[in-house]
């Protein structure tokens, strides 16, 4: 049983970084209808940013994040105004394979020996690790650090989006571009706030990836970014608490796997989950199922 709980401590672990990647997909998905391919690629962009400001900059890990989430939600601003608003009025696969395009250069260009180098870096953490035993399950400040930033991240979000005037207008835009653009909501700034959240979310999560599981390279946003937006999809794209349910159940369902029946099957049993939720529930976990006219 201890063994068990432990399993489940790692799982929402893992659950918690899936989430912030997670919500990034859904938020840009809930306004202007587009997987954005290249958000992982920012969550790794933002695992490099914590890397240098505490290596380099000897930043205390508050302003490391904080740091990591500027930059973050900066390139999320460029990569939206550079490479999809000249595209918003054009066809849905124009879009998608531009998304792929922008990850596939984030990739490589990282990879380059002036950037970030394409070998593996040792992740420095800015404080010793220290294990808490509970009965006889082990929790270490680490876990504690990734679930309280996760949590009041998320939180925060959710304030953002349902209490502010900005989260009402990404909203009204989200439920309807046009007439939200009639009611004088300039379109344009929101997209732009909504993909800076989303990004800065991202990087925040690449920090709290690279204290957690401290080695990182210019293509580790590859399988964190299609687990995450796995997980926004499970949970029902386009929804916040959805993204972080899924994250949560793809989170648990890794660990689980690898714990009790194998580690080579992780990805496989936890892609499997999903296929068997969309069967039963097409929409996703919490999302409602919709008819569109064409």
């Amino acid at each position: 049983m201890s063994n068990f709980l432990q399993q489940v401590i790692n799982g929402l672990q893992l659950g918690s970084v899936y989430a912030l990647i997670a919500l990034g997909y859904t938020l840009v998905y809930g306004i202007i209808r587009l997987i954005n391919f290249a958000h992982g690629d920012v969550f790794m962009v933002g695992a490099y940013l914590g890397f240098y400001a505490i290596l380099r900059f000897h930043l205390p890990f508050p302003l490391a994040l904080l740091f990591a989430m500027l930059g973050a939600a900066l390139l999320g601003i460029i990569i939206e105004k550079l490479a999809y608003k000249p595209l918003r009025n054009a066809p849905k696969i124009a879009c998608l394979i531009t998304a792929l395009g922008v990850s596939l250069f984030l990739e490589n260009f990282s990879s380059l020996k002036f950037v970030f180098g394409p070998n593996y870096l040792a992740y420095p953490r800015p404080f010793p690790v220290v294990n808490f035993n509970v009965g006889n399950v082990t929790i270490s400040n680490i876990q504690i650090i990734v679930f309280v930033v996760a949590i009041v991240l998320m939180v925060l979000l959710q304030l953002f989006v349902s209490k502010t005037k900005t989260g009402m207008a990404m909203r009204a835009v989200s439920f309807d571009k046009s007439t939200a653009q009639l009611m004088g909501i300039n379109i344009d700034y929101i997209i732009s706030i909504t993909f800076g959240i989303g990004s800065a979310l991202a990087g925040a999560g690449g920090v709290l990836y690279g204290i957690a599981y401290p080695q990182i390279n210019p293509f580790m946003g590859i399988m964190p970014g299609l687990k995450a937006f796995v997980a926004a999809v499970l949970g029902g794209i386009g929804i916040i608490p959805g993204a972080m349910l899924g994250a949560g159940i793809m989170g648990m369902v890794e660990v689980l796997t690898s714990a009790y029946i194998s580690s080579a099957m992780r990805d496989a049993i936890a892609f499997l989950v999903l296929l068997i939720v969309l069967l039963v529930k097409p929409a996703g976990l919490l999302g409602k199922s919709s008819i569109e006219k064409v």
